[in-house]
């Protein structure tokens, strides 16, 4: 029998939809009827909490049943990293009981997102380049989390979920309940969270192992992976905040510094050149940065697109081979606005649809036209000259990476997440 409290639960909606408000907020989640309720059945990773999936007014959310106190807490958390403009799920709203044991957290559903396990699962441990990327999106979202104070307390891949971003991945935070706002984080906090990654890393890369039933002697490997981790986070960090000395007038140093923070993605807000003490012909090079969006705001000011980091790299350079080829081909100059224009009606829109369809109309178009610019990429380089969108539009379809390509790994051999109807849960 259904047990329903008779006191009221308070009620806190992000988005009060006449769906989200007749959801049976009385009843403990665990109960929830999925006669009456449009639940849907999608794979959880481990979790110490029940998490249940529903479809209400359209959209896909995440509920998880916790006590009250850390269920108001993550919310708060939650809310705090929306304002921060961090990599982590957004706060629907949070559901208590009078008494507090029991509460539900609601966030919104992380769409064409991959959990570590299904991720993992199909990249062994040969493929380190795959796996390269995956520790890479982790690295930068604990560097992202840190230098805006948050401190994490719960760094693993079971609470990460990854998205793909061009040929590379983004990590997204999706479990806050250990997480700590500070004005700046100490050495020491940093320090105790690198730590608990670590662990928590090398923890799910052996779960994954035994899953694959892979050798024994694999292990020291993983291990050496997890520690990757913390080694490309410490490189990130030092690039960050190291205040490297260089001559005054050694502007090549202080251009290189300031272009492999842009390479990384990072925006820059202010450089100061400070003299030093004991020498006036040197000084300290200090970067402040705003946020890791710099190809995608270059991107949005040329075309007006929003997307990930990892794809504005990619349409970028396809955009600016697009404007040489437009400069030597009417031998007159176009500014960077006209060529904008040109490749997004002769290029952009065709090609996402065509690879779009490529793919089955599943994920994201702007991600199939990335994948069909890198197949068409690693076909050309085994050819010898640019074989065109055709047998690119090919492969894709076959979702089949080019062969003789191994040190350009790609993606688009993985299938995109497609999530069940409701009529199939």
């Amino acid at each position: 029998m259904t047990r329903t409290s008779s006191s009221t639960p308070d009620v806190r909606l992000r988005v009060p939809s006449p769906q989200m408000l007749a959801l049976p907020w009385r009843t403990r989640l665990s109960e929830w009827d999925p006669t009456t309720v449009a639940l849907r059945d999608i794979p959880v990773g481990p979790s110490r909490h029940l998490v249940r999936f529903i479809e209400a007014d359209g959209a896909l959310w995440a509920l998880k049943s916790l006590p009250g106190r850390l269920a108001t807490h993550e919310y708060d958390m939650l809310r705090r990293m929306e304002d921060l403009e961090l990599p982590a799920v957004r706060a629907a709203g949070v559901v208590t009981r009078p008494d507090g044991d029991d509460a539900i957290l609601v966030t919104h559903f992380l769409e064409r997102s991959w959990q570590y396990r299904r991720l993992l699962m199909r990249i062994p441990a040969t493929m380190t380049a795959h796996r390269g990327r995956l520790f890479d999106a982790m690295a930068v979202l604990l560097v992202d989390l840190h230098r805006r104070g948050v401190y994490w307390g719960d760094c693993s891949l079971a609470n990460t979920l990854f998205m793909r971003d061009g040929q590379s991945l983004q990590a997204w935070l999706v479990d806050a309940e250990t997480a700590e706002h500070h004005v700046r984080l100490s050495d020491g906090q940093r320090e105790m969270d690198l730590e608990l990654m670590v662990d928590n890393v090398a923890g799910g890369l052996l779960d994954v192992a035994a899953h694959r039933a892979e050798p024994s002697d694999t292990v020291p490997g993983i291990l050496d992976e997890a520690r990757s981790v913390r080694e490309r986070y410490q490189c990130l960090w030092a690039l960050l905040y190291d205040e490297p000395i260089v001559g005054l007038e050694d502007h090549y140093e202080i251009g290189a510094r300031l272009r492999r923070l842009n390479d990384a993605g990072f925006v820059l807000d202010e450089v100061h050149l400070a003299p030093t003490d004991t020498d006036s012909e040197q000084v300290r090079i200090q970067v402040t940065v705003a946020g890791r969006s710099y190809h995608s705001e270059q991107l949005r000011r040329l075309t007006g697109l929003s997307v990930g980091e990892g794809q504005a790299i990619i349409l970028l350079n396809d955009l600016h081979s697009f404007h040489t080829r437009m400069h030597q081909e009417s031998r007159s100059e176009v500014n960077d606005a006209e060529a904008a224009r040109y490749w997004m009606n002769e290029c952009l829109e065709p090609g996402s649809r065509r690879a779009h369809e490529a793919l089955g109309g599943r994920g994201d178009a702007i991600q199939a036209y990335c994948d069909l610019l890198e197949v068409r990429w690693l076909l050309s380089e085994e050819a010898g000259y640019d074989v065109g969108d055709i047998p690119a539009l090919e492969a894709l379809a076959r979702r089949r990476t080019p062969g003789g390509a191994a040190a350009n790994l790609s993606f688009v051999d993985l299938p995109t997440q497609e999530l069940p109807r409701i009529a199939d849960t």
